[in-house]
């Protein structure tokens, strides 16, 4: 560790700079020589190298964004060229320029603070082993030493013995003790920051690699820190911990507000920008629009969680805008509320128990209702009852004889064999065989 930080020693005196103003800042408030003072001096270090990592923050979330959505292509391409490793770089590299994708975005923001960190390391080192360093003269190196957080010197170690902590006017006990508490919460940080990122802000419709490689650097990476954190100063620690709530705070914040298509965090802003659009009619906010337009835009290439925004807007009265707005329609709402009743209402079909009861209790009732439809459907010039011989002889005039109809035919038939299962449909009186 030490050899690293004297490979970054070229930036220690501006590091050493910065903590020395904000000791004079908080000196004054509190102490120069108190913990407060040095703790919250290093606690504004890393406040004021985040900000400035912002725009690589930034940067960090848009390519790991990017790698998640081209790990299916991606999957392609090694199935496809897995004989080939040349050609497979290739083509991976052709996909990374087609869509400005950069696979190291994704540790910018840890590369950019590997300086900072290494060289806080070595002014808290020096400041251990009563070295000046730096802007650090022998008046603050001085303070610096007697500088306790918690009853733990800033410069001191969980290995320290106890000849080294009593030097430092403190006990091993309290030593121990404040450190193996930071350590597990910085640990437990960096655990909760990366879950929080696997659970909530990651597409879980696509299954790809690059899913299981995050889950095991979830529980990698606390224990790495866990074991590397026993050699850390309490400077260091502080430092560390304040960047992964640092971390934990400003993913949160994203995740709420921009969250990864197709997750958890991006079904829950949605409900909520359901629930606002319901409330106030209409989508408040620049940013807001722009997520109404971008799922607009998709067309029939939305997810799950945009189909069921756009089915909730349809339910409240709402259809959504090209330009990101919402417009409220009467025929809106009544297709979503009352679409059952504007369907066209179709008969229901009688199962065949329901038909063959009906024709064997009902064959009188069937005659008669068919009996009544021939008589609407046509002028009631005949009629189902037998006619009496006289009219049947009246009717016979002419060069051919009167067939019977079919009724009486019938009727005669069903005299000889017996009556007939079942229930016999009606002809019309007047239809030839």
């Amino acid at each position: 560790m030490d050899t690293i930080a004297n490979f970054f020693s070229f930036i220690t005196t501006p590091v050493s700079w910065v903590i020395v103003q904000f000791h004079k800042l908080y000196g004054a408030i509190f102490g120069p020589d108190t913990g407060w003072a040095w703790g919250l001096s290093i606690v504004s270090l890393v406040v004021l190298i985040r900000i400035c990592l912002i725009p690589l923050f930034v940067k960090q979330i848009k390519s790991t964004r990017n790698m998640q959505a081209l790990q299916p292509k991606m999957k392609a391409i090694q199935e496809r060229y897995k004989s080939d490793k040349q050609r497979q770089s290739e083509e991976m590299m052709k996909l990374y320029k087609e869509t400005g994708t950069n696979p190291l975005s994704s540790c910018l923001p840890i590369l950019a603070q590997s300086p900072f960190f290494f060289a806080l390391y070595a002014v808290l080192s020096h400041i251990a082993e009563g070295k000046t360093i730096g802007v650090i003269n022998q008046s603050l190196l001085d303070s610096a030493r007697q500088a306790h957080i918690f009853g733990a010197p800033l410069a001191s170690t969980f290995t320290d013995s106890a000849a080294e902590v009593a030097a430092l006017d403190a006990t091993l006990t309290s030593v121990r003790i404040v450190t193996a508490v930071m350590i597990v919460l910085m640990s437990a940080s960096q655990f909760y920051t990366q879950r929080q990122l696997m659970m909530k802000n990651v597409d879980l419709s696509v299954k790809t690699p690059y899913m299981q490689q995050q889950k095991m650097l979830m529980y990698i990476f606390p224990l790495i820190f866990a074991v590397m954190g026993i050699n850390f100063p309490v400077g260091v620690l502080v430092y560390w911990l304040t960047t992964n709530v640092w971390t934990m705070g400003q993913q949160m914040y994203v995740i709420s507000q921009n969250p990864t298509p197709g997750s958890k965090a991006q079904d829950a802003y949605l409900q909520r920008l359901l629930k606002s659009v319901s409330a106030h009619g209409e989508v408040r906010g620049r940013r807001r629009k722009n997520v109404v337009k971008a799922i607009v835009a998709k067309g029939s290439d939305r997810n799950e969680n945009e189909r069921r925004f756009f089915a909730g807007l349809a339910k409240s009265g709402f259809a959504a805008q090209a330009d990101g707005t919402v417009i409220k329609g009467d025929t809106i709402t009544a297709e979503a509320e009352g679409g059952a009743a504007v369907r066209r209402q179709q008969p229901k079909r009688q199962t065949k128990a329901k038909r063959q009861a009906a024709a064997q209790h009902g064959p009188a009732k069937g005659a008669e209702e068919a009996a009544d439809s021939v008589e609407v459907a046509k002028e009631p010039t005949t009629s189902l009852e037998k006619k009496p011989q006289d009219e049947v002889k009246d009717s016979a005039q002419g060069d051919k004889p009167a067939r019977p109809s079919r009724a009486n035919s019938g009727g005669s038939r069903q005299g000889k064999s017996g009556q007939r299962k079942g229930q016999q449909r009606p002809k019309h009186p007047s239809s030839k065989k």
